[in-house]
């Protein structure tokens, strides 16, 4: 019963089981470096999202995705409008050698917009790839994988991009050197 039992059991799992995009900086002559500025990477998810604002004189804006009546009995004043379904991916990273980005799932272009502090410009990334399941045992759980096929950027602080590893697992290799232009150690 034993040996059994032993035979079901499988700690072959990986440990270090997240898949993301890695990022690697480098200046724009290809030497590691750590990126000075204070960067924020949004994602630009397809659709709408309607966002609910209430205001009242003297007190703090209150923002809801959902409509709040207790507010208007309260005396706020409601505003309706819509909004993208962008999400920050990675808020305020300073003094960073690299990054690590989750990938979507379900659709074949991500595209990620990178905020800087020092700048007033912004860079847009897009990433095309290709993602599908894998699984190594079936107590390990299925993960989505990906390949890098192609990534197009602009030049507001990127001098250019290269695909170092085109296969995005949980292998921590940098899949992605970001060589930026003038920038300060």
């Amino acid at each position: 019963m034993v040996l059994l039992l032993m035979g079901c059991y499988s700690n072959n799992c990986p440990l270090e089981n997240t898949v993301t995009c890695n990022y690697g900086f480098y200046d724009s002559q290809g030497t590691d470096i750590t990126y000075a500025d204070t960067i924020t990477v949004t994602t630009l998810m397809p659709g709408y999202k309607t966002v609910y604002t209430y205001r009242k004189l003297g007190n703090t804006t209150v923002t809801k995705e959902e409509q709040d009546s207790a507010l208007i009995h309260q005396g706020y004043t409601e505003t309706i409008s819509e909004q993208r379904n962008d999400t920050i991916l990675v808020n305020k990273l300073f003094n960073a050698s690299s990054m690590k980005i989750p990938m979507s799932y379900f659709h074949d272009e991500d595209t990620l917009v990178f905020s800087y502090q020092r700048i007033s410009l912004k860079d847009t990334i897009k990433i095309q790839h290709t993602s599908y399941p894998n699984v190594e045992l079936p107590e390990c759980g299925t993960y989505r994988f990906h390949t890098l096929q192609s990534i197009k950027h602009t030049d507001a602080a990127i001098d250019h991009i290269e695909i170092s590893e085109p296969k995005v697992n949980y292998d921590g290799a940098t899949n992605i050197k970001i060589y930026f232009n003038g920038v300060v150690e």
